[in-house]
């Protein structure tokens, strides 16, 4: 049922109207939802941030200890209007942080409640600037990555779960949906075998990673070339992040419209959800921990990656 709730969002989100409150009045008489809005300013406009939590039945909202689950919809701009018409490539993960809350409310209003909370979070600006980038242009933001990440990330989030649009490049050539290494204190570490088999489980395909490099979890602003924002939360927590990236065979700018396709949202909103189940549950991890601790002890932290370098620090 994860296609209706994508087509749903997508088409709910292509209106230069939509906004956050807009976004707030679709879970308003759902007693598991809490949903919040805040309109940010920036130097190039404004936009939404939109924060829901799904209150688990052992989640720490209710006072109990299972595991939460954080879900960023990443994104520059849902729309580029005046320059573009209509719902932008860049705006899948927008769409399917819509999607993924709005099928976990109707599941908790039908009894079907997780174990632990789900925080999804994401923002609404239908008229986002645009920037020009390496193959293809991207969607630009009105507010930097900072204050993304910082009305996107949170304490509570024990394992994140990033999903972008990621179609302006080179590195990968399938449609669909793929997979990033986990990002925990500026390691890259291993592919979460259990996200690869619930990959296999809910799409019926063998699983798709993508490779990142030491550049793409530095955070943006520093000079670097990022194949995109997907893995910046990580720049922003100590918490293990996985990129969900949403995929063409074709090179893509972020800006096109009619790019995006409801399946392969649909498909991420399917995977996210599964991970979900089994997160907050506590039957999965993103990451080996006893494994993360030796790295440690052997090589020292790499937290120096998530800031802007030694000289910052220092």
């Amino acid at each position: 049922m994860s296609l209706s709730y994508a087509m749903q969002a997508m088409e709910l989100l292509d209106d230069p109207n939509i906004n956050g409150k807009i976004i707030m009045e679709l879970f308003k008489y759902n007693q598991y939802i809490e949903t919040t809005t805040k309109t940010v300013l920036g130097e190039r406009g404004s936009t939404d941030f939109v924060k829901t939590l799904i209150k688990g039945e052992n989640g720490k909202s209710a006072g109990g200890n299972a595991q939460t689950l954080g879900i960023v919809g990443r994104l520059g701009g849902i729309g580029a209007r005046p320059s573009r018409t209509g719902l932008v490539s860049d705006a899948d993960g927008a769409v399917s942080g819509i999607a993924i809350a709005l099928k976990l409310a109707n599941m908790a209003s039908k009894g079907d409640r997780l174990e632990g909370d789900v925080y999804v979070t994401t923002h609404i600006c239908p008229d986002a600037p645009t920037e020009p980038h390496h193959p293809v242009d991207f969607m630009g933001s009105p507010v930097d990555l900072s204050v993304m990440n910082q009305y996107e990330i949170f304490a509570e989030m024990d394992a994140i779960i990033s999903i972008d649009t990621t179609k302006g490049n080179r590195i990968i050539n399938q449609k669909g949906i793929s997979i990033s290494p986990t990002v925990k204190e500026g390691y890259i570490l291993k592919v979460s075998d259990d996200l690869l088999r619930i990959m296999e489980m809910s799409t019926g395909q063998l699983p798709s990673t993508f490779p990142i490099t030491t550049q793409d979890i530095t955070p943006y602003g520093n000079g670097l070339y990022h194949i995109n924002s997907i893995l910046q939360p990580a720049v922003a927590t100590e918490k293990p992040v996985v990129g969900l990236a949403i995929v063409a065979q074709s090179i893509v700018p972020g800006c096109a419209t009619g790019a995006s396709h409801e399946v392969d949202i649909a498909e991420a909103v399917r995977f996210t959800i599964e991970v979900a189940k089994e997160y907050t549950e506590g039957s999965i991890s993103f990451y080996d921990e006893a494994e993360f601790n030796r790295l440690v002890e052997l090589y020292g932290a790499m937290t120096v990656l998530q800031s802007f370098g030694r000289d910052v620090l220092a």
